[in-house]
């Protein structure tokens, strides 16, 4: 990769942030980022990465150690790698001849990517549009779904992170609810579907998710003013600690749904694409076969870096959209050029069969972390699925207690070995390490990147190894840094 900045500009650079930028929840790493390439990211003085390793931090809680280590695709979006070769070319061309229309103006680029998004999902999925964030593309869903019901109560789990705007920020139950006024009214949380933390247990002391979820409508019901318009949940809860829906809930939501009148929404902004296996996640279990959400969202993935969403949903409620005046118009609403890039990003996908690879991939991923589970009893439980994983540390296994102390040293200690792994503050973000690289990252890569993983965990105090032989048969740094 090459490095367009000198130290003299990149001293500059950083008094200039240090004077101009706004804080936004998060530290910024301590060297600015010049560089990116496929999975890589190259810092002002030379330092090479792996994009896989992002560390959140704030105060524990009674249960858990708040921390977080990500194999992000940058901030989990850039699904098949930085700077891939097809994508940059799409940009360039349309930065050049077709950008940015009036918001009441379509577009080839817009009308391929809705054929071929709706082509891609299960049927009853039936119609698109394109926006900016994930965030807005719930906003957009909630909206719609308040305008067909004529209903305003909205449901959320409580451990979700849905965006920063209104209807979005209020079904969010994760992070950023207080400090800040009053939320959208009309909100209501149900519990998370949490295998390893939950306290309902059938008496074999296995997760009794079913009645859990009962209990929790039993709760809204008696808390409803009787408007139940929607609930919005994400088939895994990556920002909540990489948290699976159980197999056969969705469809045990759906019932609920049903009952109440109310809309079902599926937020799929990580995990659509390929990224847990899945075209969609949610179609993934044979438990939930037949369960169609009334809308999706997605974003993230969709874009591979590039601001752009999506809304889908059935015939139905276009219908009533169209015939009664749906509103939701913005300056970037079906801009051709992020629409020719999720058109470019869902063909790469469907022609490279990165959804079966992702998959494939996945399963010795989650080989690879469950290895380090059965060597490390810092790691209490592995989870997720394709190339979407989640090892959540604790301090003891039995109590389930975080260790704050050692998973800031160990994320330091890989940030070292080339495995980005940034300190950051941002609350309830669960002792997970979330690990999600590009779909298109090769077998080689994920080995070097278990690699570090157990070289950091081997040499960190704190880690409480579970072997008796501590000479581990793995690469050493230097070897390590031969690979980057």
């Amino acid at each position: 990769m090459s490095r367009p900045y000198d130290n003299a500009n990149i001293e500059q650079l950083q008094r200039d942030a240090d004077d101009c930028l706004l804080t936004y929840g998060t530290a910024f790493h301590p060297e600015i980022i010049t560089s990116t390439d496929g999975i890589f990211v190259e810092t002002a003085s030379g330092h090479r990465m792996m994009d896989v390793s992002h560390i959140y931090r704030v105060i524990p809680s009674k249960y858990t150690l708040i921390i977080h280590f990500q194999f992000t695709s940058g901030q989990m979006s850039t699904l098949i790698g930085h700077g891939h070769k097809e994508v940059v070319q799409v940009i360039n061309d349309h930065a050049q001849h077709l950008d940015h229309l009036f918001s009441g103006m379509i577009s080839p680029p817009v009308i391929k990517l809705a054929k071929r998004l709706t082509g891609a999902a299960p049927a009853s999925l039936d119609k698109a549009f394109f926006l900016s964030t994930g965030g807005e593309s719930n906003e957009a869903a909630i909206r719609l779904a308040k305008f067909y019901t004529s209903k305003f109560e909205v449901v959320g789990l409580a451990a979700s992170w849905h965006g920063m705007t209104g209807a979005s920020l209020g079904a969010q139950y994760h992070a950023g609810r207080s400090g800040y006024g009053p939320n959208m009214i009309g909100n209501l949380a149900l519990p998370t579907p949490n295998s390893y933390r939950s306290i309902f247990r059938h008496a074999d002391g296995s997760y009794d998710w079913k009645t859990e979820l009962d209990y929790g409508f039993d709760l809204l019901d008696k808390q409803s003013c009787g408007s139940l318009a929607a609930i919005i949940v994400e088939p895994i809860l990556s920002s909540g600690g990489m948290l699976e829906l159980p197999p056969g809930y969705l469809k045990a939501l759906r019932k609920h749904c049903d009952a109440r009148g109310m809309l079902l929404i599926v937020d799929e902004a990580q995990t659509a694409l390929g990224r847990a296996g899945d075209m969609f996640a949610f179609t993934h279990h044979p438990e939930d076969e037949g369960v169609i959400p009334d809308i999706v969202t997605l974003s993230k993935t969709l874009g591979n870096g590039l601001p752009l969403s999506a809304v889908l949903t059935s015939n139905r409620i276009a219908q009533h959209a169209k015939e009664n005046g749906f509103l939701f118009y913005t300056t970037h609403v079906n801009d051709p050029l992020p629409a020719a890039v999720g058109d470019k990003v869902l063909e790469v996908v469907i022609r490279d069969e990165l959804c079966a690879r992702s998959k494939r991939l996945g399963i010795k991923l989650q080989a690879g972390l469950r290895q380090l589970q059965s060597r490390y009893g810092c790691i209490g439980d592995v989870r997720g699925r394709g190339l979407m994983a989640g090892c959540e540390v604790v301090g003891v296994r039995n109590t389930k207690v975080g260790a704050p102390e050692v998973g800031a040293a160990v994320a330091n200690k890989m940030m070292e070995m080339g495995l980005w792994a940034q300190l950051a503050t941002m609350a309830s973000f669960g002792g997970v390490f979330r690990v999600a690289p590009p779909i298109t990252v090769t077998e080689e890569q994920l080995d070097l990147a278990l690699t570090i993983m157990e070289e950091a965990l081997r040499t960190t105090p704190g880690t409480m190894p579970l072997y008796k032989d501590e000479t581990v048969p793995v690469q050493n740094q230097a070897s390590v840094e031969s690979h980057l």
